[in-house]
């Protein structure tokens, strides 16, 4: 996507793509002002095994992590 491997817009990103895009060159503080603006903010993905087991994750909280503490 936009000639990177992953899915992360930095802020360093989206100026690149402004510069490619629209021919204007800005600071990443000046991207983050733009975003900020428009009600946008960072986000981070979440990291979580495809073969996770929401069920027994459930379980292991409730039975197994109490006795831990």
């Amino acid at each position: 996507m936009h000639g990177w491997e992953d899915q992360r817009w930095t802020l360093e990103r989206i100026r690149e793509l402004i510069a490619r895009r629209f021919r204007l060159d800005c600071s990443s503080a000046a991207v983050w002002r733009l975003l900020h603006r428009h009600g946008w903010s960072w986000q981070c993905p979440a990291r979580r095994a495809l073969e996770r087991d929401e069920q027994a994750v459930g379980l292991w909280k409730k039975d197994v992590w109490p006795q831990a503490e």
